[in-house]
């Protein structure tokens, strides 16, 4: 199979002397779905943000689909890499769901016909299908965080990173979630990366488990992992 994502060797060090990660590496194949799990302070968000080059570290490297992202421009990275914050007031910040969902494509220099037709199947693809003209800071907390779900979608990602995608949602919301990831990945064949608490919804979210603390501790399917 294919690598979607190759990490190799990636440390990061915050300004005030804070190491985050030491000699990460990873392999994320096409199509699957990888979870990666850890304690709070693990670095799992500091390493979600290099995947799509976000943050960017002079120690190691990451690779998507065989190129180093030093290599290539942001505006190529986000076509292949979309990365879905765990805050979704953090990606919605447009006066309608329509806005938001748009601004990434027009900004790629799409038609207008283009951009439209983006943005509704992104909305379809979310169960939001008529929801074009609601104020996304009036939607329930369950139905910003599919809405932030569509914005990236709606730039048609290779690769979808998601960060803690099922914090804070009611059971059904979860489960509505859940089978939206799923669906993404067998149906479209986008490959997943989920840095998650829930343990619980590992088996259903992902194929391969990679436990972070600061490295790399463990690597396997969720039943090896968990036993």
């Amino acid at each position: 199979m294919r690598e979607a994502i190759t990490v190799r060797d990636l440390s990061y060090t915050y300004s005030d002397g804070t190491r985050a990660l030491e000699d990460v590496n990873m392999a994320v194949y096409e199509g699957e779905r990888v979870a990666i799990v850890g304690p709070n302070g693990a670095g799992k968000t500091t390493f979600l943000l290099h995947l799509n080059g976000i943050l960017h570290s002079t120690e190691g490297q990451v690779e998507v689909f065989g190129t180093s992202l030093d290599k290539v421009k942001r505006e190529e990275i986000i076509k292949d890499v979309g990365i879905v914050f765990q805050d979704p007031d953090d990606q919605l910040f447009m006066p309608t769901l329509f806005d938001d969902l748009a601004f990434g494509p027009m900004n790629l220099g799409l038609k207008e016909e283009e951009v439209r037709e983006r943005v509704k199947n992104a909305l379809s693809t979310l169960r939001l299908s008529g929801y074009e003209n609601r104020c996304p800071h009036h939607l329930s907390y369950g139905e910003k965080k599919k809405a932030s779900l569509a914005a990236v979608m709606s730039m048609e990602p290779r690769i979808l990173v998601l960060d803690e995608p099922t914090a804070n949602l009611d059971p059904r919301s979860r489960a509505e979630l859940v089978g939206i990831i799923k669906e993404l990945n067998e149906r479209e064949g986008i490959t997943i990366v989920i840095a998650t608490h829930d343990v619980n919804a590992v088996p259903a979210l992902a194929n391969r488990v990679y436990v972070l603390n600061k490295k790399i501790i463990a690597e396997g399917t969720s039943q090896k992992i968990f036993s």
